[in-house]
């Protein structure tokens, strides 16, 4: 298990707060890792042949190493019923719990709210649920079947070409509401000494992202086009195919920037042009203005019009694969990439970058303490602290319970 000393040198808010994740795949494990990355001692229980995300292919390979860092591992069988008392044990010891399965499944084990909190009113729950309670709760949710349901498929891809964003947008941003309302909870209990259940969901994570589409249409009675074919705000805002086959984004959205860009490319004509005098008359003309456009800009590599656009201030963006943010300058001279050491698959104890937060607190990245754990890694050290010795462990082993 590689530790990294990158994280900053003073204490982390979260420092103290013990979290034991009953999660797998993306939503929960989110959630676990902004508490983890602020400092929490987070302890993700995994089954003994561990979390599925440790093994998934393609689209998936890259779930594990990217949201399980600085966390505890331990595997314990919650069928067996020893295996259950020790999850049990375990949750007592957190002062927040966090998990992402199926309505009624913890409740099994003894592992729901409403069992924790008899033993320990001060417990923080934490559940990542498809849906919130309602007719859609039982319902099995993924975040592609969200984003379908809910609209954000249908404003992504082209008219009748419904397609999901290309990340899991609702997976990640549900763990990020899940962490919120922890954190909301752990500032009620400084107050009131009591903890309480936060539940966070894709789908309405999903209907929060497109309201500002419903919104559009409640003002102007109008229905939302798909992105592909929306109606603008800003008359040049697109991708350009250039010089060899390259593209680039460029964007002027002001009528400020758009002398500027006619200036910096010498479009005089256009400056001078009633038809594009104003923003919004550059909207309305934009079947007229952008084949000019893209017609005077394609003779241009797109190196050359990226350095035009910077050097005068324009908004610009390179079009860029994942894979290539690897060697970005600016992730790399602001420290938003860390090392950690990737802990399965055919490349497991290799040292990769993993990108970080984007914010800072007291002028610090929250960095990289713990690298994604080994499965199991940490079983021994955390039923030791629980105060099974050897044997006990031992036995506990033999029966299956744990791994």
């Amino acid at each position: 298990m590689k530790e990294n000393t990158s994280q900053p040198p003073h204490a982390l808010p979260l420092t103290g707060l013990r979290v034991v994740e009953f999660t797998h795949m993306v939503m929960g494990p989110t959630c676990g890792m902004v508490l983890a990355d602020m400092g929490a001692e987070v302890i993700k229980v995994e089954p003994i042949e561990g979390d599925r995300t440790r093994h998934l292919l393609g689209a998936g390979a890259g779930f594990f190493p990217m949201f399980n860092r600085n966390k505890k591992s331990i595997a314990i069988d919650l069928h067996k019923p020893e295996g259950a008392a020790i999850a049990r044990q375990l949750a007592a010891s957190a002062d927040v719990v966090l998990e992402n399965f199926k309505p009624d499944t913890m409740a099994k084990y003894g592992l729901d709210y409403a069992s924790l909190s008899k033993q320990n009113p001060k417990i923080i729950y934490v559940s990542h649920k498809g849906f919130l309670p309602g007719p859609y709760e039982h319902r099995t949710a993924l975040d592609e079947v969200v984003q379908m349901m809910g609209g954000l498929a249908y404003m992504t891809g082209r008219p009748g070409d419904p397609l999901r964003a290309g990340t899991s947008v609702n997976d990640i941003m549900g763990g990020m509401f899940g962490a919120i309302g922890t954190l909301g909870a752990l500032i009620q209990r400084g107050i009131t000494g009591r903890g309480q259940e936060v539940q966070s969901a894709l789908f309405e994570n999903n209907v929060f992202l497109v309201g500002q589409h419903m919104l559009q249409y409640a003002i102007t009675g109008q229905p939302a086009a798909p992105m592909p074919a929306r109606i603008s705000p800003w008359a040049v805002y697109d991708v350009f195919t250039v010089k060899d086959g390259e593209q680039i984004f460029i964007s002027a959205v002001s009528d400020a920037q758009w002398a500027t860009f006619c200036d910096v490319f010498d479009f005089a004509d256009l400056k001078l042009d009633p038809r594009y005098a104003s923003n919004n008359d550059r909207v309305r003309e934009r079947p007229t203005l952008m084949p000019i456009l893209r017609e005077r800009l394609a003779h241009y590599s797109a190196t050359a019009l990226g350095r035009l656009m910077e050097t005068n201030k324009l908004p610009y963006a390179p079009i860029r694969k994942p894979e290539e943010l690897f060697d970005d300058e600016h992730l790399l001279a602001t420290g938003g990439l860390a090392d950690i050491t990737l802990p399965d698959g055919e490349r497991a104890g290799q040292t990769s970058k993993a990108t970080l937060f984007p914010f800072t607190m007291d002028g610090q990245r929250l960095g990289v303490r713990l690298s994604p754990p080994v499965l199991g890694a940490h079983t021994d050290e955390l039923l030791n602290a629980l105060g099974l010795d050897a044997d006990a462990v031992r036995a506990l082993r033999q029966a299956g319970a744990v791994g």
